[in-house]
């Protein structure tokens, strides 16, 4: 007597699902892109059932009990200092041991200069610095270190791209401070992928963070940014470390900007300011020069402001030329400033002080190569689109503050008492703000300040400061 088994149809929890690995997101096929998060590569088989069951379950040794959060030494977290103070103020004093710092940016903006610099200021304070590089050879490295100045004997320096390798040299040289010229260019023989994809990016910046965190070992790793600007690879890089720098600057200027976008050990509204040169890069502790003209006379078109970069003023200058169109659809141009802000000001002039801008071309820019996108520029624009409509200059040592509504208003900004500060710093003489800005405003001596409504009165109070 023969038995037959019946076969239960298979069901669609028994099909192999695939997961994205950055958000989680599900699908019964494999697709190049995930869905929901749109990141490429990162959709992968799931483990299939059963695959939500744990997978450790066995208790390990404790290296330490758990003891009182009072009684914690704080001494291990201390951070110490890079020998560069730009940096420092971003990362928050200095770098941590065991912690992990994610500097990002575009190529040629002058990361790897950066870090050959510190990395050559800590092995002359006695420590030892390991440098790998993954982009570049051995030989290039050293042509640039010798020629920013950045040899020591206690500098190591490899051309590795395999983990495996970097691992066994941080192994052998028991470093003080390591560098990794980038996280992309590395990959693991285990894991399968091509150096830069999600599963190599994530299995090598977890491989070294490990060794950071055993060690008390201080890292810098270098990322490389896409089209938009956001690092490269698994959104999970950026959780794993403890600190994400961004690079800044435009190709065609010498001025370089750090920020941190995370920073577990500092705040992440600092900026450092670099200049980057033939001969190397150097902090900037005061570049509010770099952004002003040199111009011994009052010229139509030009007005001061001071911008907030973080919790840091820079005094900004901006140009603005007015002629008239010789095309029926007047051209509109910036450099350095959002051109929607800018038809949106010229709107308002146009609309509320009866500025005749339609037939003019407006070209408007910064001096230095600054790049203003806060509002608190906006009255500072208008001035110098009416000065230069009207052929009449605007005072010297005057500086305007103030965000515009569409109603012609001058709103209040943030931060306009470290804005008057670094003003007067600077010798300016007098300044356009808000007047809701006046409440308990502590004005720096030597700086007349005058409130404005609307443009109106701005434009009132400017022809009043000229007499």
């Amino acid at each position: 007597m023969s038995t037959t088994t019946a076969r239960r149809p298979a069901t669609k929890a028994d099909r192999p699902a695939f997961r994205c690995s950055e958000c989680g997101w599900t699908a019964a096929k494999w697709v190049g892109r995930c869905g929901e998060c749109q990141a490429w590569g990162s959709v992968l088989e799931d483990s299939g059932p059963g695959g939500g069951a744990p997978r450790t379950v066995a208790v390990a040794p404790t290296r330490a009990p758990a003891r009182p959060i009072d009684q914690i030494d704080v001494d291990a977290a201390t951070a110490r200092p890079t020998g560069v103070p730009e940096l420092d103020r971003v990362l928050g004093g200095g770098l941590v041991p065991g912690a992990v710092v994610l500097l990002a940016g575009e190529p040629g903006v002058g990361k790897s200069t950066l870090l050959l610099d510190v990395a050559a200021r800590a092995a002359r304070t006695g420590r030892t610095v390991l440098y790998v590089t993954g982009e570049e050879s051995a030989a290039q490295v050293r042509l640039r270190a010798g020629r920013i100045g950045a040899l020591d004997p206690r500098l190591l320096l490899a051309d590795e791209t395999d983990l495996a390798t970097v691992l066994g040299h941080i192994e052998a040289s028991d470093p003080d401070l390591f560098v990794l010229d980038s996280v992309q260019t590395v990959a693991s023989a285990a894991v399968e992928g091509t150096a830069g994809g999600v599963a190599q990016v994530r299995e090598v910046s977890s491989a070294i963070i490990a060794a950071a965190k055993s060690r008390d070992l201080p890292v810098v790793l270098v990322g490389h940014v896409t089209k938009d600007g956001s690092v490269a690879g698994p959104r999970t890089l950026e959780h794993l470390v403890d600190v994400v720098c961004q690079f800044e600057g435009e190709r065609h200027s010498r001025l370089r900007m750090l920020r941190a976008s995370k920073n577990r050990y500092g705040p992440t509204d600092e900026v450092g300011c670099f200049d980057l040169s033939e001969d190397g890069i150097v902090g900037l502790a005061d570049p509010s020069g770099l952004f002003l003209s040199s111009t011994e006379y009052a010229v139509p078109g030009t007005c001061l402001t001071v911008t907030l970069e973080g919790r840091r003023p820079l005094a900004t200058e901006v140009q603005a030329l007015v002629a008239p169109s010789a095309v029926p659809n007047p051209r509109r141009t910036t450099s350095g400033i959002d051109s929607s802000r800018l038809a949106m000001v010229l709107a308002v002039l146009q609309r509320r002080l009866g500025a005749r801008l339609a037939d003019q071309d407006v070209y408007l820019s910064t001096v230095g190569g600054a790049r203003v996108v806060e509002p608190a520029a906006d009255l500072a624009l208008a001035l110098a689109a009416v000065s230069s409509r009207e052929e009449l200059a605007l005072p010297r040592g005057l500086v305007a503050i103030g965000e515009i509504g569409l109603a012609g208003e001058i709103r209040s900004v943030s931060g306009v008492g470290r804005r008057l500060a670094e003003a007067a710093r600077l010798g300016f003489e007098r300044a356009i703000v808000p007047t809701r800005s006046l409440d308990g405003l502590k004005v720096p001596d030597g700086l007349r300040v005058v409130g404005a409504a609307d443009l109106a009165e701005a434009v009132g109070a400017v022809l009043a400061e000229r007499g």
